[in-house]
């Protein structure tokens, strides 16, 4: 047994925990610079040319023209110089670092534990709310200079590259000042001062705290927390960054308290001018056409500015007068009978909300969609003298009602389209089908989700302004669609034609032919002779139209046209509760009359295409029209305003007048 032990020798020694420590350092460090050398030669072997880093260009600007070269707005920065970081205030720069990047003075151009966390949050938030990003600021700006929105691994790698050569090339004030003047903040504008001029209307070094906030805020989405389109999100943003600045020592708690007490008002200059709903839907289409601009640009859009003032002014006199009855907004968008847009308004005042109800807003149409049942009914062989009976109705467990809980007896189709009588029309759709309504609907131009429930024969469909005046077109034009447009060419300041409509148009389609057109026209010009639409008559003009009001006075609409041209009203409030006793016949039916008497010489207009049908129960409608009086009363309504059920509500008297 000694023999053994000595030939095995003494016992050999392990490391110490420190010798292990340094042993496993240097083979992690070998290994870590032989990954560095295979990521840069993989990754930054087609870097884009970063040679015109500082090659500092202004914003292209876009100009928008009316249909007769009128200018109606700019946007785009056209002078926005680089802003000297010295002359602003401390806390501008300060409240981006402290919401989109804390420790930028602290790391070498990305922060590993930033990008854990967000990859760990990304990966346990199970697709709840929108992914986080780990980027710093100096990752923000090489994507900004040098690499696209891809959302790749390699762009992600080249962007982390980028991040640490801007790192050894700038100081930390340099990359905070080409961060700034570079980044993008939404609605054309590049750099701060370009933002700051869009926004407030003032330069840069003017900017206040709570201004600084919420341009900061808009880093997290430009478009989603903008103060134009979104201002009470951008509000809250703001308060977020306000937070954040108070916590890294940006800003005193007092200063948080005055910012979050100072309102924070879009420039004045631009919330005043003219068309700016318009001019902020037309924006998003031109990038969609032509992409972003490279250079300046000039738009020529289908606009009429001086119908687009008569409906501006016709909505706000036509929303101040009701107010006292709960109207709150509006929306008016009129189309000629080629669906160009020849007036937009989004809402009554663009200072104080910039939330487009032309377009974005989705309102119950009332009796307003009433027409579409009619159209499917005449077209299986209906007529205006077709006789119905106004009488109780049950389809499944629905009851609709007329609101005085009475009813007329035998009538004509006629008159029940005139008299917007609900059992009529809830029969009419559930004899033809709710399928063939929506379908006839979407021929004609809705694009909105249809529900096929019976109800919605009374309208209980949610639908843009928009969209109404594109589907009442077929019935101003001679029976065509026609989708509403607004763009006729975009070319460059030197004339270079980057899109032009007129090249290549596909020819249009007949969605309603004789003789359902010319019947409906004739039941649609009732309304405003001798039915619910009285108070949109203009004497001297060939009018048809239709009202709306929905459940409990939520919407009011008034929808009319002549020949070759269409106007939908719409007005509500944004919270969408009641107003009071406010139906299509009322107040929207006196702003489009307000529009239309001031529009109407200007047009020239025709007759309504497709001919007069023959008159029904001995009534003539061209008679009654030309004798009719303007700001006549409505005639009394029987039936109450229209919407899910189509019964009345708890604020709906015998008084109220009908849809």
């Amino acid at each position: 047994m000694a023999r053994s032990a000595s030939r095995e020798g003494p016992p050999r020694r392990g490391r110490t925990p420190l010798q292990g420590i340094i042993y496993w350092g240097a083979v992690l460090t070998v290994w870590a610079l032989i990954f560095a050398l295979a990521f840069l030669a993989v990754f930054a072997a087609d870097l884009p040319d970063t040679s015109n880093l500082n090659e500092a260009r202004r914003q292209p600007s876009i100009s928008y023209l009316d249909r007769s070269g009128a200018l109606v707005s700019v946007r785009g920065s056209q002078y926005a110089p680089p802003v000297d970081l010295d002359k602003l205030p401390a806390y501008v720069p300060a409240a981006f670092i402290a919401i989109e990047d804390r420790w930028f003075y602290w790391h070498f151009g990305f922060n590993p534990w930033g990008i854990l966390r967000s990859q760990v949050y990304n990966l346990t938030s199970r697709g709840d709310g929108p992914l986080r990003g780990g980027s710093t600021i100096t990752q923000q700006l090489a994507r900004n200079l040098f690499l696209t929105m891809d959302q790749t691994y390699r762009r992600k790698a080249q962007e982390l590259v980028l991040a640490i050569w801007l790192e050894t090339k700038f100081t930390k004030k340099e990359i905070l000042a080409l961060y700034l003047n570079r980044v993008y903040f939404g609605a054309g504008a590049y750099g701060i001062e370009a933002a700051s001029q869009r926004y407030f209307g003032k330069p840069a070094e003017k900017l206040t705290i709570g201004e600084s906030a919420l341009l900061a805020g808009m880093m997290k989405g430009p478009s989603r927390y903008s103060p134009v389109s979104s201002a009470d999100r951008a509000a809250r943003r703001a308060t977020v960054v306000l937070n954040e600045m108070v916590r890294s020592g940006a800003i005193t708690p007092a200063q948080r308290a005055e910012a979050i007490q100072t309102p924070v008002r879009v420039n004045p200059t631009l919330a005043s001018q003219r068309a700016q709903y318009f001019t902020d839907w037309v924006d998003e289409q031109v990038r969609g056409l032509v992409g972003e601009p490279t250079e300046d640009l000039i738009v020529e859009t289908t606009l009429d500015l001086p119908i687009q003032l008569s409906a501006e002014q016709a909505l706000r006199a036509g929303v101040a007068g009701s107010r006292t009855l709960g109207v709150q907004q509006g929306a008016v968008v009129a189309l000629d009978g080629e669906g160009r847009v020849r007036a937009y308004v989004g809402g009554v005042d663009y200072e104080d909300s910039q939330f487009d109800r032309a377009a974005m807003a989705r309102r119950q149409a009332g009796s307003a969609f009433k027409p579409f049942v009619y159209l499917t009914a005449v077209e299986r062989g209906r007529t205006p003298d077709t006789p119905v009976v106004d009488e109780a109705i049950r389809i499944g467990t629905w009851e609709p009602r007329n609101y005085t809980g009475e009813f007329l007896g035998p009538i004509t189709l006629q008159t029940a389209l005139a008299q917007s009588v609900n059992t009529v029309a809830a029969r009419l759709a559930n004899e033809v089908g709710t399928g063939n309504v929506a379908a006839t609907a979407r021929r004609l131009g809705i694009r909105s989700p249809i529900q096929l429930d019976p109800s919605m024969a009374l309208g209980a469909v949610e639908v843009s302004p928009l969209e109404m005046a594109q589907a009442y077109l077929p019935f101003a034009n001679g029976g065509y669609a026609a989708s509403a447009w607004t763009i006729e060419r975009v070319r460059t300041a030197e004339g270079r034609v980057l899109y032009d409509r007129s090249v290549a148009q596909p020819p249009r389609t007949q969605v309603i032919g004789a003789p359902a057109l010319p019947q409906m026209n004739q039941m649609m010009r009732q309304v405003l002779t001798s039915g619910t639409g009285t108070r949109a008559r203009v004497p001297g003009y060939d009018l048809a139209g239709k009202t709306g009001t929905t459940s409990d006075y939520r919407d009011a609409w008034f929808v009319g046209y002549t020949g070759g041209f269409v106007a939908a009203v719409w007005v509500g409030r944004d919270d969408n509760t009641p107003m009071r006793r406010v139906t299509g016949g009322g107040a929207p039916a006196a702003v489009w009359q307000a529009f239309m008497a001031r529009t109407l010489p200007r047009l020239k207009a025709e007759p309504i295409p497709g001919g007069f049908a023959t008159p029904a129960s001995g009534e003539d409608p061209i008679g009654d029209l030309l004798e009719g009086q303007p700001g006549a009363a409505p005639s009394p309504d029987p039936t109450p305003p229209t919407g899910t059920s189509g019964t009345p509500g708890p604020d709906q008297t015998t008084s109220a007048p009908r849809a």
